[in-house]
């Protein structure tokens, strides 16, 4: 009998993990499209960043912690996003699903306690990082007063919205599409005018860009402090926006709780 070296059989091995990842990186277009999801929002950000303050250099200086206000702001919509998506699967990584819809709760009395507990988790985030801010760079976005409620409703509900469809889009296709729950949010980043004023974007992205309520937020946020103060017109447009994709997100959730009910895939749901 002949002997065949171990490496041969661990080069065997290896090969066949590296083609089992390859196969399932294939077979599924949330991963090949994650790859260079990334780098390709990072690029489009800062290189409308450094567009922006090439032609605005002293904008900053106008504003004492305008950049602050804004990452502070922005995790807003991102912790609230989070704060339902997550939560919903954590559930479906404990196969809890079934259980839960098959006891008397209902959906609309699910999707409260979602944006409840979502509500509870941005604040611990967002309000240790707006604490911190001031030892550590003498910034209170705190300093804004009532406006600041505005934009954080408007920013809270916003998330909520997207957290919700990122739910229905989890029940109808399962955890393959769980990286969307982070992919998603920064998806509007670049249109949302989070450190640049709209008007930097190419013209024909800007009406996209006003179709989405941060990015009414953030300019409201720049007339608070450039201008001091609160456009009532921003605030009313992010109003309305926010009324419609609330509704639309909540159908489509309980929508897609009743599809999973028929086709049996709340018991199919797990890692």
């Amino acid at each position: 009998m002949i002997a065949v070296p171990e490496q041969v059989f661990s080069a065997r091995r290896i090969g066949a993990m590296i083609l089992r990842y390859l196969y399932l990186l294939r077979g599924s277009w949330p991963r090949i499209l994650e790859q260079a999801y990334w780098p390709t929002v990072q690029m489009i950000t800062w290189g409308l960043v450094t567009q922006f303050f090439a032609t605005n250099s002293s904008w900053v200086a106008q504003a004492a912690g305008v950049l602050i206000a804004a990452v502070l702001l922005w995790d807003v919509l991102f912790r609230a996003q989070l704060g339902v998506s997550v939560v919903f699967m954590e559930e479906m990584f404990a196969r809890n699903l079934g259980q839960l819809f098959a006891s008397p709760l209902r959906p609309y009395e699910l999707v409260l306690a979602l944006i409840s507990i979502s509500l509870v988790r941005t604040c611990i985030g967002v309000g240790t990082a707006a604490l911190l801010a001031i030892p550590l760079y003498q910034y209170s976005i705190f300093a804004m007063g009532m406006p600041l409620i505005a934009f954080f409703a408007n920013l809270l509900i916003f998330g909520w919205a997207i957290g919700l469809v990122i739910c229905a889009l989890l029940l109808r296709f399962g955890l393959g599409v769980e990286s969307l729950a982070w992919a998603s949010i920064f998806a509007i980043a670049p249109i949302s005018g989070i450190y640049y004023p709209i008007a930097t974007l190419p013209v024909w992205l800007q009406p996209v860009a006003w179709c989405l309520p941060s990015s009414h937020v953030f300019e409201g946020m720049r007339t608070v402090m450039f201008e001091q103060r609160f456009d009532v017109d921003r605030f009313a447009a992010a109003a309305e926006l926010n009324v419609l994709y609330i509704v639309l997100a909540a159908i489509v959730f309980l929508r897609a709780v009743e599809v999973a009910r028929a086709r049996g895939l709340l018991l199919q749901s797990g890692e």
